[in-house]
């Protein structure tokens, strides 16, 4: 099995830890590879950087998705995910989306806990656009500078399992969900050091990828996630126009 995680943002930093978690949490034999942004901004934190974000997901995936058994878009939010499901011909999931089906295995009331409070906002409206709103017990975010996206971990770990407390502590989380992937592998580090389980959205991403690989669903032939209708384009990346087109073979 093969599959392509696709960072959204330009961090090559953030692609390694990607990369890493991805290699621990997949199963024997499922080769794993990532690739980065081309252009963009170093983390996404609103709608507008989304936007950017999913132009960028949707020219890679054009560019690589050939050979892979699934697509996994690598950034929490998962920006350009339910368009890709309309164009790929493979299962694609999200850290969003995946890290949200694991918690909801686990418990009920969920929080997430994020590296910015201009986050939040944009975070809260795709949880609740996953029908998961009445479930988010809260979402707690380090107000602080970040000097290096790819070393938050280190530099904030303390931080961030203070979060993760209080978040169980004052509101009532049952699950912790770590967002984002420069958060990709905390959830290790942190084993047995929460009262409640602790989910990851690179790991979570990839089991579920294998999952619905394995499962052979089929693609959507009718209905909103069938191929977009035929109509005229100008001024597209050929990635972009093929992803148009094999959609309606």
């Amino acid at each position: 099995m093969r599959l392509l995680l696709i960072n959204p943002n330009i961090s090559d930093s953030v692609s390694a830890l990607i990369l890493a978690e991805a290699q621990r949490s997949a199963a024997p034999g499922t080769e794993i590879d990532v690739v980065t942004a081309p252009l963009g901004v170093a983390y996404i934190e609103t709608r507008f950087e989304a936007l950017i974000g999913a132009y960028a997901t949707a020219q890679l995936a054009g560019e690589h998705h050939a050979g892979y058994d699934a697509v996994v878009v690598a950034a929490f939010g998962d920006p350009g995910l339910t368009a890709l499901r309309e164009v790929l011909p493979v299962p694609v999931t999200g850290l969003t989306e995946a890290a949200l089906a694991s918690a909801h295995l686990l418990g009920h009331r969920i929080s997430v806990i994020a590296i910015s409070q201009r986050i939040q906002a944009w975070y809260r409206e795709i949880i609740e656009g996953y029908g998961f709103g009445s479930r988010l017990a809260s979402i707690r975010a380090l107000d602080r500078p970040l000097a290096s996206i790819g070393g938050i971990q280190d530099a904030h770990a303390a931080a961030l399992k203070a979060l993760a407390e209080r978040a169980v502590d004052e509101d009532g989380a049952e699950v912790i969900v770590l967002a984002g992937a420069p958060l990709a592998g905390l959830a290790r580090s942190l084993h047995g050091q929460l009262p409640v389980p602790v989910v990851d959205g690179v790991s979570s991403a990839v089991r579920h990828a294998e999952t619905l690989v394995a499962l052979q669903p089929g693609r959507a032939l009718h209905g909103s996630f069938a191929a977009p209708p035929a109509k005229p384009h100008q001024g597209l990346p050929a990635a972009i126009a093929r992803l148009l087109h094999a959609g309606r073979r």
